[in-house]
């Protein structure tokens, strides 16, 4: 593979997916679950004709709760999303439903605000973590890689994907937040872990075949230009990384149109961030790095 020839089609779109989330972050931002924010879900369903949306909607609003989200589920079920209720409050939610036909109560779930916030937080630090855990480790791995590129810049060009990788899901969700009403939870927290983790796997393969081809040519005292070794090792790699991921994505897709509602949004985040990080462990990472050694010999 011609990595110099072709290193600016490479990052055209990677480029234009990271734009594009973070306008969409930036004009309308995420939509947290009650699990990040706090509040409470009501789930319900109805014995025989179920009202309509718009019918329901009205039925709430008259109980003075605030902003109620309203989403069908199912054939004959509802989601209510709405503030901490106490137990007066859910006890009048639950009757004003009962009025609109022959109810039954699901699940019912609540987390106060505090508890949501301490989930959030904590989830900020487990993503920054691992992010620091992986330049560590990368920079340790590769320490024997000195020439051309030094083992640190390993690390922090692996950061770069990374971030990415995490970055574009997390702005589909914020676009499918503004026009459908998609919200973040614990869960979609799990499914950037699981992209980190992925994703690094790939990209660290492709780095350790670089490492390996830099030693041989060492070793036999061959003479070859960086970008060279880059692209003869993605040659060597690629078929490996599509091949693990398309076996990967293809179970995800069972997942979200197979599996429950509760785990479609997990799984489309993971088949998101799978595509995006096969893309970027191979056509981002190592250009990247033969963009950095060409940027230190200037």
């Amino acid at each position: 593979m011609n990595i110099s020839k072709n290193i600016k089609y490479f990052f055209i779109l990677p480029v234009m997916a990271i734009v594009l989330s973070l306008a969409a972050l930036g004009a309308w931002g995420l939509k947290p679950g009650i699990d990040l924010a706090g509040g409470s879900l009501l789930q319900v369903s109805y014995s025989g004709e179920r009202p309509t949306v718009e019918t329901l909607r009205a039925t709430v609003s008259t109980l003075g709760f605030g902003e109620v989200r309203v989403q069908p589920t199912g054939e004959a079920g509802f989601l209510l999303r709405q503030r901490d209720l106490t137990n007066d409050e859910k006890i009048s939610l639950e009757k004003a439903l009962g009025t609109l036909g022959t109810m039954h109560e699901d699940q019912y779930n609540s987390v106060g605000p505090i508890i949501g916030a301490e989930l959030l937080q904590k989830a900020w630090i487990a993503i920054a973590l691992v992010t620091l855990s992986t330049v560590l480790f990368i920079a340790f791995a590769f320490r024997r890689v000195s020439k051309p590129i030094s083992s640190w810049k390993y690390g922090v060009v692996a950061i770069i994907t990374l971030m990415h990788d995490i970055l574009i899901p997390t702005g589909l969700f914020a676009l499918l937040g503004h026009f459908v009403g998609a919200e973040v939870d614990a869960l979609f927290i799990v499914a950037l872990l699981t992209i980190l983790g992925i994703s690094i796997n790939d990209t660290i393969v492709i780095f350790d075949r670089i490492r390996e081809n830099l030693a041989l040519n060492a070793e036999q005292h061959k003479r070859e230009e960086f970008d060279e070794v880059v692209g003869r090792s993605i040659t060597q790699t690629i078929a490996r990384s599509i091949n693990t991921s398309l076996t990967v994505i293809i179970v995800l897709l069972a997942l979200y149109f197979l599996g429950p509602d509760s785990t479609r949004a997990f799984a489309l985040t993971l088949i998101v961030g799978m595509v995006a990080g096969t893309y970027s462990s191979i056509f981002l990472a190592s250009p990247l790095l033969v963009v950095w050694e060409k940027f230190r010999r200037k």
